[in-house]
Order: structure tokens, then sequence, then C-alpha cells
């Protein structure tokens, strides 16, 4: 992919190319007259002169590519639109796309009933129900148990048989808001919890999901994870949001590789219930989407107490049932940000880091220079929960699940390596080799130590510099607020000279979401350089 300065082009020269367009960028007036991040308006050089170059999807004046959450219910109110056509529109486009053309591989199994269901929506919707999310097509991560007849795999071919006798939390949620559950999607097997050496992205059960900005030409891997299809979906427009899940960086991974935005909650916002799990210590759900706005939306619809994990207990009077009161356009006003420039070593998402901070400089935001803590403490923590947790599951599973421990899993790959293990599994193995109770005293000094040093790192640096908020690129440095279990919100920046998208990530203290929002919100509509790709 070549980047055309005075042309604002990205040009993409492979067998599928990505054909991307630019909206139109506005500012305050008390914005710099020339942008900062001009560099990355992007449209289509040749292509475009095409008028037929990259198939759109819709009926009427309606177009589902970028199409929003409050698009879509107004189409629907008005008859523009049905559930059934809408979701029709999204399979057509995941079967052009993902199925075919470029390829893409994020959407791993496709609901056989969300037709059905979209059918029932709109029979419901003429009776007047309604509901923050009623007839929105919503993407799950394949990790998230749905009571339905699509199972829930991780990734692993030793799940493939693995249908759950009830909804997660998460599922139930978004249906009780009237989302349709389109599908799940691929994801780095074992939320990248297998083996060293694989590429985010890929597992056994489903392949490599491509990167949708450089299908034949960025890396593998380059996608991000382990919510690789869930981001490469919704920056595809294969939904209209999506869930992730995150134990460190694997919802602002793929958003902020994919130009869409990820909200990382807090650790007990949202219940893990019904999520094949990695960490009870790090281990959350959170919203994927392509504007701040749908995110904030989605996110209001997941939060509760459950009283089957105990942890959502410490989100009582602080949760939000409606964070899109803190959609604020001056939320950067007199905002003090701070960054730690040391984890921004990669020079060109440096540069695109630096114009963003110029945007919100012009909207009134302080940016100090801080220095993070950084952890050097040794830690197995994961190890230790993931062996204790997923036999729990397991142990939950039909008959139909061959495995019902970790010891299992570990031998049912070694029986085709090649097809099940192409990378090995060095973490299953290492994980194994670990004590199975939580009541282990190394684990618990460990655990410990991960809550301390991680939590006075961030507590310290922003109570010493009154900060609203700490500034990183993409996820560089999510484990610190992973390991506390505090919330994080990534927005698209800009792209590189070749074309990789770039996200700006803000992170604060526990239950700090409504602030995230209303910084990330203002950041966005005073940018705008999100660029949907589609391909000819």
């Amino acid at each position: 992919m070549k980047f055309n300065q005075t042309a604002k082009t990205f040009v993409t020269v492979s067998v599928c190319s990505a054909i991307l367009t630019m909206p139109t960028l506005s500012y305050a007036a008390n914005g710099n007259a020339e942008s900062a991040i001009s560099k990355n308006q992007t449209a289509v050089e040749n292509v475009l002169k095409n008028p037929n170059a990259g198939q759109s999807t819709g009926i009427g004046t309606f177009q589902v590519e970028e199409t929003t959450i409050a698009q879509i219910q107004k189409a629907l109110q008005t008859g523009q639109l049905t559930s059934v056509k809408l979701v029709q529109m999204y399979i057509d486009r995941i079967k052009a796309y993902d199925q075919k053309g470029p390829a893409i591989n994020s959407v791993l199994t496709l609901n056989p009933d969300a037709l059905e269901i979209a059918a029932e929506m709109d029979k419901q919707r003429g009776k007047g129900k309604k509901g923050p999310l009623y007839g929105i097509p919503v993407l799950l991560k394949d990790n998230v148990d749905t009571k339905d007849n699509m199972p829930t795999t991780a990734g692993t071919i030793a799940l493939k048989d693995n249908y759950a006798s009830k909804d997660s939390w998460v599922a139930a949620k978004l249906r009780e808001a009237g989302a349709i559950i389109l599908g799940k999607t691929n994801m780095s097997e074992w939320a990248y919890f297998m083996t060293q050496g694989a590429p985010s992205g890929y597992s056994a059960i489903g392949g490599q999901v491509k990167h949708p900005y450089g299908p034949d030409t960025f890396p593998a891997g380059s996608v991000g994870g382990s919510s690789s299809g869930s981001g490469a979906a919704i920056a595809s427009n294969f939904a209209t949001v999506a869930i992730g899940t995150e134990t460190s960086g694997s919802i602002l991974s793929p958003s902020s590789a994919n130009s869409i935005v990820g909200i990382k909650p807090t650790v007990g916002l949202v219940s893990r219930t019904g999520i094949i799990p990695l960490s009870m210590s790090q281990d959350t759900a959170g919203p994927m989407a392509r504007t701040v706005k749908d995110a904030a939306v989605t996110l209001g619809v997941l939060t509760g107490v459950d009283p089957t994990d105990p942890i959502t207990e410490t989100s009582e009077g602080k949760a939000l049932t409606d964070y899109t009161k803190h959609l604020k356009i001056n939320g950067l006003d007199g905002a003090r940000i701070g960054i730690d420039y040391g984890y921004l070593r990669n020079s060109e998402q440096r540069e695109v880091i630096e114009e963003a901070i110029e945007v919100m400089k012009s909207q009134g935001a302080i940016i100090d220079e801080v220095t993070i803590q950084r952890l050097t403490h040794r830690s197995q923590v994961l190890w230790y929960e993931f062996k204790h947790n997923l036999n729990d599951y397991l142990s939950k599973t039909s008959d139909d699940v061959p495995v019902k421990t970790l010891a299992d899993i570990i031998e049912f790959n070694k029986q085709d390596p090649e097809v099940r293990m192409k990378y090995g599994q060095i973490h299953l193995e290492r994980s194994q080799a670990l004590s199975d109770s939580l009541d282990n005293p190394t684990y618990l000094e460990q655990r410990a130590n991960d809550l301390k040093y991680s939590r006075e790192a961030i507590d310290s640096v922003m109570k010493d510099n009154d900060l609203d908020a700490l500034l990183f690129a993409n996820n560089n440095g999510a484990a610190t607020p992973a390991k506390a279990g505090y919330p994080s919100i990534t927005v698209p920046a800009g792209y590189t000279e070749s074309g990789m998208p770039v996200g700006v990530t803000f992170s604060a203290t526990a239950y700090s979401e409504a602030r995230l929002i209303e910084l990330a919100y203002s950041y966005e509509q005073h940018s705008k350089v999100r660029v949907a790709p589609v391909w000819k």
C-alpha cells in the first residue's frame, strides 16, 4: 500500500485492493488553521475513477456501510428498512467479502436462525416493542456462550460441539435490549493463551483472520487479537457492533489495528458468566464499534450486578445503564491527560499520536509528559487462573464435548498436532504444570503483587499530576491497567505511511468509563479519521 500525500489517497496494489474513503473533517474555531491530521485524510486514487469500484450493500437510500445504531433504528421506525432486510444485507456482505473476495475470514459461524429472529423482531416492532439495540445485528467473539444453534469454541477443535445450555450474561443482556445475534467471530485460539509465536487471529478451527486494510499485503497477525474477528468484522461492516473480550489488550489491540472503537471496561462492570475463561482477575467483555456513540450504547446494555459473578458487586452505584449522556463534544476542554513517551518507540505510531495530541490541544486539553512506573515483578497469575477456571468451565459442558479438563485438551491436540496445534501449545502445558488450587501461596503472593504494583503505578501518576486519563498508542501499555482491572477506550487516530491503522487509547482508574467516553467522543468528533475498507 502506497500513501500519496497530494492526492490524499492510499493506493493498494494487490489481488484484492482495499478502497479507502474518508469522511469530511471539521474542526472547532479554536483549532489550528492547518489540521495536524491532514496527512491522514485518505481516499483512493485510481479506483475512484471507476464509479462502480467497490460493492455497496443497501436498499434505496439506505446503505449498510458505516451505518450506526441510530441510523438503523430510524430506518426501521420509518419503514424504510426491516430487520429481515438488514440481516440479509449483512449476510450478503459476509458471503461476498468474508467468505469470498478478499476472504477476511472474521466470521466463524453465522446464526442459522438470524433471519427467523429478525422476522419476529419486525412483527414485535409493529406492536410497539423497543430497546436500545432493538433490531441491531451483533457479532460475538466465539468464547461467549449462546443458547442457540451455534457452538462456542474459543477457536479450538476440541470444543466444536460445545453448545451451551444457557446464554451467557452478555448474550442475555443483548437479547433483552433487542439485539439480533448474527453470529460468532474467529479469534486467537484460547484468547491467545495457547502458545508463543502464533500470529494473532489464528485458530485451529477457523484459520487466520486477515487484515481488512491489507488482506494480501499486511502480515498475518497484524489484525491484532485476541478479539481479531470482532475487530476485522466491524471494520469491514459485517455487523453494526461486536463483542470482544480482554484479559490484557485483546479488545484494545484489534480495535486500534482495525480503525474502530473498543471499550475495555473495569473488571466488574460486565459479568463474565458464560464466557470461556482465561483469568478471573483480568477477564472482561466489552463493545467494539465504528463510533464512540455505538460503543457507549452497547456498554450501557451490558452492565449490572450478577450474583454468579461476585466481582460485579463492586459496580453497584458506579455502573450506568446509559453512557450516552457522556457524549460531550467539549469533553476535552480543560482535560489533563498524561503521556509516557517511553511507550511510543515506534516512530510512525508516534507521528500519528502527536498529530492526535494537537487535535486534543486545539480543543482545550492539557497534555503532560509523565513517567509510569513499570511492572518488573514475576507473575504467573494467568497460568494459575487459566487452569483452575477452564477446568471449572469444562466440567459443566455437555457430554458431546470430549474434553473435561485442560489435561484432556493437551492430549486431544497431540492426537493430530499438524491440525490441532500447528504452532504448539506451550501456554497450555505451562499452565497444566502448575497447581490447580488458588489457595497456593505462590499464586496468592503474585496476585497481590499484580494488584498492588499495577494500581500504584496508575493511581500515583494520575494523582500526582491531577490527570483525567493516561494516553497510549494502540494497546501499548495495556498490561498495567489490565492487571489493575482498570478501564480503557481506544479510538481511531490515523494511519501510518503503509496504511496501517493507529488508535489513540485513553486509560484511567476503576469505573471511570463515563469520563473516558467524554474524552474519546470529543476527540473522535474533532478528528473523524476513520476510513472504511471496501474491496473491488
